[in-house]
């Protein structure tokens, strides 16, 4: 447990103290536990590696006001992390919302980060109105789980009504070029978030049960509230990152996805030059979906640990 900015988050660590640090980033719905086949393989290859649950997730503490979730307080929780470890650096690597914090910190906090990596979200410069406005703009009447998500209530009672189906439906997610799953998430209705999933015949390859169960008795234990105040405060990071410290992203920077990871689709990969200005690289995974981490881990740990011994190559 490490006090940081406030509050008190459970991080997963691994390595020796001293050596370059890695900061790893979970998104939504995560824990530190979803970099459990990265640790341990960059703690051997010689990097002292911090996973935190990140705040209103696992062990980690959840306050109770939605503005607490905003990218300032998350990117000054990284930073935390680092003094307690007396890291003047570190690479921050970042998975789905995650990610958002990893392309955001840099410009927060220069001088803090040696290189930072996105995966599943790539660099997207800041749009032109906030982003709620932006994405009505782009989806009209049509359901979009974000729009949903900024509601307080709706949203956090259904997903917590049963974690499990929550999860498994989450996790089970279509694949980019499923047209069918891509009309029933946009189709207008009154109806919530799951039931445009279809209900999975089982889990997904890439986890045991054994594992799935962590997940199912964390959020149980927690709810969701915490991770959807952190959609909350897309328009409040909108507002917060006008004028940031830093205007790019001036160090070595990697983006790591999936060729199909549907997330894409409303994702330009194309305006990544206009956020980073140092030397920047995309890896795309063959048939990926979005949950890297734990579809792909070799392949997700070789590239992080090509990109970590040398960033610019």
């Amino acid at each position: 447990m490490v006090q940081t900015n406030g509050v008190s988050l459970r991080v997963t660590e691994a390595g020796e103290p001293g050596a370059p640090v890695v900061v790893l980033c979970h998104g939504f719905p995560e824990l530190a536990f979803s970099w459990r086949h990265q640790v341990r393989a960059l703690a051997e290859a010689g990097y002292h590696v911090l996973a935190p649950d990140q705040r209103g997730y696992g062990g980690s503490d959840t306050p109770a006001s939605v503005d607490a979730y905003d990218v300032v307080e998350l990117s000054a929780d990284v930073i935390g992390l680092l003094d307690d470890v007396g890291a003047e650096q570190a690479v921050l690597v970042g998975h789905d919302f995650g990610a958002v914090v990893a392309w955001t910190a840099p410009l927060l906090h220069p001088g803090r980060f040696s290189a930072v990596a996105g995966l599943s979200l790539p660099p997207v410069p800041r749009p032109k109105v906030p982003t709620t406005q932006a994405f009505r703009r782009i989806f009209g009447d049509n359901f979009f789980y974000i729009l949903y998500f900024q509601t307080p209530g709706p949203a956090d009672a259904e997903l917590a009504e049963d974690p499990a189906t929550t999860l498994r439906r989450l996790f089970a997610t279509p694949p980019a070029g499923d047209d069918g799953a891509a009309l029933r998430m946009l189709a207008p209705g009154p109806e919530g978030f799951l039931a445009r999933i279809p209900e999975p015949g089982g889990l997904p390859g890439w986890i045991s049960e054994q594992d799935f169960q962590i997940y199912v008795d964390e959020f149980g234990r927690n709810g969701f509230t915490g991770p959807l105040n952190w959609y909350r405060c897309f328009d409040r990071n909108w507002e917060l990152t006008a004028d940031p410290p830093a205007p790019t992203i001036e160090v070595p920077a990697l983006f790591l996805g999936g060729t199909a990871d549907a997330t894409l689709s409303y994702t330009p990969r194309n305006r990544a030059r206009e956020v980073v200005t140092g030397a920047y690289r995309e890896v795309m995974i063959d048939g990926a979906g979005h949950w890297l981490t734990e579809e792909c881990p070799h392949e997700v740990t070789r590239e992080l640990l090509r990109f970590l011994a040398d960033p610019t190559g």
